[in-house]
């Protein structure tokens, strides 16, 4: 028998159970071979923890009061019609609200509460806008070129208050284009941009977070926008281009080994 083939929207039958018992050996088998597989798989798995964690907290919530004038509205428009209790036709609405922001901007690990991912939120959408603002310039794409990496890495070091290095990322196509210090909620962040032949460019970007939040990788995509963001020690990293997501995770994955070596 010929074994079939296996794809990203297989990892979704799985995770719901929809694949046969002959199947799932099968599948269980091919994931063994596919880290980038297994990375998303574990992600799913994550993003839909994150996902019933949040919709259970919001469960629980009083309903707003623009929500409740709102589900009156729609009882007075139905007539007639099956209606479901007031409370929970709010309630449903907020968590169809949450629902919508969840999968548009929540991925990755275990383990990240929601005021956690509020102020991750913050700090990389700060990051992809500086990326996307920066990254389009010609002739001002940075503060201090890549000539000058020696006193860059020094004076971005100071000012955001953190060791940094300027990651080697010639191996995987781009090359150091230099960086510039930007604002971050009232303190210093850094930005470190790269490009590859083709002109295509990626950029680090390093910012103060709230301490005592430690995170892996996460994706965070938006229109335009794409990044690979992690939080440790007080500071949050965040890897943007628009790069697909692989090599962007490629890089990033680069990147965070450079960063822990260079402390």
């Amino acid at each position: 028998m010929t074994q079939r083939s296996f794809d990203e929207r297989d990892i979704h039958l799985a995770l719901d159970g929809e694949l046969s018992p002959e199947d799932m050996a099968a599948y269980e088998a091919w994931l063994e071979t596919r880290a980038d597989m297994r990375a998303l798989s574990a992600r799913y798995v994550s993003d839909r923890a994150l996902l019933r964690d949040t919709l259970t907290t919001l469960a629980r919530e009083e309903v707003p009061h623009r929500l409740q004038e709102g589900a009156h509205s729609v009882g007075r428009k139905t007539k007639g019609a099956r209606h479901m209790p007031l409370r929970r036709l709010a309630v449903a609405a907020v968590m169809l609200v949450a629902a919508g922001a969840a999968a548009g901007f929540w991925a990755g690990r275990q383990g990240f509460g929601g005021g956690e991912t509020l102020a991750a939120l913050d700090v990389v959408g700060e990051a992809v806008a500086a990326h996307q603002v920066y990254a389009a310039e010609k002739l001002h794409v940075v503060e201090v070129g890549a000539s000058d990496r020696s006193h860059l890495v020094g004076w971005l070091s100071n000012r955001v208050g953190t060791r940094l290095v300027a990651p080697d990322l010639r191996a995987e196509g781009f090359d150091l284009m230099g960086g510039r210090l930007l604002p971050s909620g009232g303190k210093a962040a850094a930005q470190f941009m790269y490009e590859d032949p083709s002109g295509e460019r990626v950029s680090l970007y390093v910012a103060h977070c709230v301490k005592g939040e430690t995170t892996g990788f996460r994706l965070f995509e938006d229109e335009g926008g794409r990044a690979f963001y992690w939080q440790e020690e007080g500071f949050a990293y965040t890897v943007a281009g628009a790069i697909s997501e692989k090599r962007l995770l490629e890089i990033a994955n680069v990147t965070y080994r450079q960063l822990l070596a260079g402390r």
